[in-house]
């Protein structure tokens, strides 16, 4: 099927503003297009990725994507979304943020077929003349009113600043057609009037026949109608030091039976037969929890490569099974991150000892030989049985932790000092 077939199967346009002839153009010739993000922050996080998943797709099916890396726009402040304005970053923030975000972008895109700019190196030349003249003059101020991400903003107010935020976009997308032989901007269903203004432009500028176009994602609600992509931890990015691999793998792994045939469809490059195959699955055997597996995997590969997804599949593994003493001291941080912790002194100590007056996981000397004897107790993926036993903190992983299980599913990590 064609890339706008394959994109509406897969539920993944909200808005175009020419649907059949952006379809016509982009099955006769291989395009230019666009999506741009501000460095607002050091890192994207998941719901940042989807317009970029549709920029893959447009690669993968020969077409080049173009990502700016917004020095310019995000030292401004993007009002889309927003009820109150954007702090400003400074010049060293921006820079710092530019860096990562590149890097995440090289990561996800290689860097075949694919060009990142930053469209502080053409707006910095602006003077305040030659911006009112040469683009301000081609703004109706009624029009840019009526556009929604200001028009939400009129109650509670909107700076100049951000209100002229909206040009500098369209500026962009001008100069992406002009040098770039760009002609489709993709964005979130917030920037639509930031992308029909860069239409609306370029049209002025270049003549009505331009062929150029825009494209918006929907919005990502999950089925119960919370918005995707936030936890009660919060945001879940793509930067492995903010979000582990193994985090990673256990959001998409624990999605919803309602939600995860939507995830493919948008997150993975799986074929249409195999989503469908996945998607029986979920109705007929939805215990073995096959279409999650596969979309933690698909997704943790590509945000976080084959090493990655294979040190989360390794963590995952020695969890279910309780064998946790093979795994390296950084797979037991990223493991162990979010179960009861406690610090202890590196001495060595009677069991029964260290795990009611160190540890405190158990409450009495009584319920922790019982909790021994029985076989409940396991030191470093090790059963212990023996109430005379010797704790040594320093004996695994590197003597910076030892990990308690008690029970089946219980765990402790304990942090040696």
């Amino acid at each position: 099927m064609s890339i706008i077939d394959e994109l509406e199967w897969r539920g993944a346009i909200n808005q175009t503003t020419d649907k059949e002839a952006l379809k016509e153009l982009t099955e006769n010739k291989n395009i230019g297009l666009y999506c741009g993000t501000d460095p607002t922050g050091d890192s994207l996080h998941i719901g940042h990725l989807i317009p970029f998943m549709i920029l893959k797709r447009f690669q993968l099916a020969g077409h080049h994507p173009v990502i700016i890396i917004g020095g310019g726009t995000g030292a401004i402040g993007d009002p889309s979304g927003r009820k109150t304005e954007r702090t400003l970053q400074t010049e060293s923030q921006l820079e710092h943020n530019k860096k990562a975000l590149t890097e995440q972008m090289k990561k996800l895109f290689s860097t075949e077929n694919f060009t990142i700019v930053d469209n502080y190196t053409w707006l910095k030349d602006f003077t305040m003349i030659d911006f009112l003249r040469d683009f301000g003059k081609l703004f109706n101020v009624n029009t840019m009113l009526n556009k929604e991400v200001v028009a939400s903003r009129l109650d509670s107010g909107i700076s100049f600043t951000e209100f002229t935020y909206q040009i500098l976009q369209a500026v962009d997308f001008l100069h992406l057609y002009q040098n770039n032989s760009v002609q489709l901007e993709i964005g979130g269903s917030d920037q639509w009037g930031n992308i029909t203004a860069g239409i609306d432009l370029i049209h002025k500028v270049e003549g009505p026949d331009a062929k150029v176009y825009g494209l918006t994602i929907p919005l990502m609600l999950k089925a119960d109608g919370t918005k995707f992509g936030k936890t009660a931890g919060g945001a879940i990015w793509l930067d492995p030091k903010k979000t582990s691999p193994y985090e990673f793998y256990q959001f998409w792994i624990n999605q919803d039976d309602r939600d995860v045939v939507k995830y493919l469809k948008y997150f993975t490059f799986l074929s249409k037969d195999e989503i469908d195959d996945l998607a029986e699955k979920v109705q007929k055997e939805p215990w073995k929890r096959e279409a999650q597996r596969r979309l933690a995997e698909e997704v943790t590969k590509f945000v976080h490569g084959e090493e990655g997804l294979a040190e989360a599949q390794r963590i995952t593994k020695a969890l279910f099974s309780g064998d946790v003493a093979d795994l390296t001291t950084e797979e037991i941080e990223q493991a162990f991150k979010d179960v009861p912790s406690v610090e202890v002194a590196n001495e060595k100590k009677n069991i029964i000892l260290w795990l009611v007056d160190d540890t405190k996981i158990e409450p009495s000397r009584r319920q922790a030989r019982q909790d021994v004897e029985n076989g409940a107790i396991h030191i470093n993926g090790e059963k212990v049985t023996d109430v005379d036993a010797e704790i040594d903190p320093s004996s695994h992983f590197d003597g910076k932790f030892v990990i308690v299980r008690r029970g089946k599913k219980r765990y402790f990590l304990v942090r040696v000092k």
